[in-house]
């Protein structure tokens, strides 16, 4: 009998990651992505049957590929007990072994990221603790968010997330692996998290759950939590009700005088090009979304779900990409998309363009003159410092306040540059001189801009 091999399936643009256990031709899946071609490919790659699904809990933050996996391998669908599904699963509580092959996974019971979550302590055939699968209870030096099912259940789930924390660490060896799906730059992570491996000897060390006592934990979870992406509203529902089918196929074409035609009728067509690019020259009245780790994400957040959305990119593989991000938080109707030349989709209109900058530069022109600064952070990044007398409109809100943005020069950075060249997208308007400011806000600090904090 071989060790389980444990392999991590990264989806980075969420910051979640899903695993494949495998031993002796038999494999587990914990937390399978709608996608679920990478897992196949991987168990093919192994040589491995899939004999188990298994979810953590009732997913916030993507649509689960659990269902679609465990009826396209024959896999026991394995879920908490406690929420009511529209699909036959296994429902296991605390206690509850799942034998698979020659490895074992005991079932935890540890609610706080929701009321029914688990996590899964995995065993080798004689019983030695391999690593534990903790989707959202205790992270990479943090813990997952509590706030997800309501403000309501918020006090009440952060201390079951205490405890949640408490009792992996006490019940097991300092030695395990942890294994999170949750905490590589998700929003259902609480804070940060740190590194990209963990054992509980390393948790005990640093977890805020294991350092604090109980209501400084709490108070200070609470107190850092920031708002989260609006589609995580539609997530749990359609993971309850039981995913359709995934559909990965490339939308239909659009030819430019359509594409007009929809830009003009407020449809949001959103371009996927590099950000410098779509400043450069874009169609009038398009949103640049430079497809990176942050893109879907931030286009999940901003879109208004269920209208129509037009995509245009450099190549079909560019559209295919962005069409399989998409389909991860329940995006599944594209209205078409659009590839080539940017001045051939322009059908003869003038494309718009705006100047690209750094902090340098916009050191030296506050030597001169009084511009707009709009920073685009969230409200507790600004609050740990920002720039004297910028307006801060966190990105999320931008679209229902733009008519906060004035006229004239607009200079428009975030951290690192994507939010703002999202944010640049929004609000450039023939009565504003819109800057983008493509920089770390490191840099602002280095060169002493940065003078307003707390």
């Amino acid at each position: 009998m071989t060790a389980p091999d444990i392999a991590v399936i990264e989806t980075s643009g969420l910051g979640d990651r899903s695993y494949l256990v495998a031993a002796d031709g038999v494999a587990v899946v914990i937390d399978p992505q709608r996608d679920i071609d990478r897992v196949l490919d991987l168990a093919g790659e192994r040589r491995a049957r899939i004999t188990q699904v298994l979810e953590t809990h009732i997913h916030n933050d993507y649509v689960s590929g659990g269902l679609e996996l465990s009826r396209r391998t024959g896999a026991e669908y394995v879920v908490p007990a406690g929420d009511e599904l529209g699909y036959p699963r296994r429902a296991v509580r605390d206690g509850d072994v799942i034998e698979a092959g020659p490895m074992r996974l005991q079932v935890m019971h540890t609610p706080g990221h929701t009321h029914h979550h688990v996590s899964y302590v995995l065993r080798d055939a004689a019983g030695s603790v391999i690593g534990v699968f903790t989707g959202g209870s205790m992270l990479h030096g943090t813990t997952g968010r509590t706030d997800l099912l309501g403000a309501e259940h918020t006090a009440e789930l952060s201390r079951a997330q205490f405890r949640s924390v408490r009792r992996l660490a006490a019940e097991l060896p300092g030695d395990t692996e942890i294994y999170p799906t949750h905490g590589f730059g998700s929003f259902c992570s609480a804070t940060p998290a740190s590194g990209n491996s963990s054992t509980i000897a390393d948790e005990r060390q640093s977890n805020p759950a294991l350092t604090q006592d109980e209501q400084s934990y709490v108070d200070e979870l609470i107190a850092g939590l920031s708002d989260y992406p609006s589609h995580y509203a539609h997530m749990g529902v359609i993971n309850e009700a039981g995913p359709s089918p995934v559909d990965l196929s490339l939308p239909e074409p659009v030819d430019p005088v359509e594409l007009r035609r929809r830009i003009d009728a407020g449809e949001w067509v959103v371009d996927l090009r590099n950000r410098i690019a779509f400043a450069a020259g874009h169609l009038r009245g398009s949103l640049g979304f430079e497809l990176s780790d942050s893109f879907v994400t931030y286009l999940g957040w901003l879109h208004s779900w269920g209208s129509p959305l037009t995509l245009i990119g450099d190549g079909l593989d560019q559209i295919a990409d962005a069409r399989r991000e998409l389909v991860r938080i329940g995006i599944d109707e594209l209205s078409g998309a659009a590839v080539g030349d940017i001045r051939m989709l322009a059908a003869g209109d003038r494309l718009r363009s705006y100047r690209v900058a750094d902090f340098t530069a916009l050191a030296e022109i506050l030597d001169s003159r009084d511009p707009t600064v709009l920073d685009v952070r969230q409200r507790g990044e600004f609050r740990d410092g920002h720039l004297p007398h910028a307006v801060n409109i966190p990105l999320h809100e931008l679209s229902r306040r733009t008519e906060e943005v004035p006229a004239g020069e607009i200079w428009v950075h975030c951290a690192t540059g994507y939010r703002s060249s999202i944010a640049a997208s929004l609000i450039d308007q023939p009565d504003r001189e819109v800057v983008l400011v493509d920089d770390d806000f490191e840099q602002a600090e280095k060169l002493g801009l940065v003078t307003s904090a707390g």
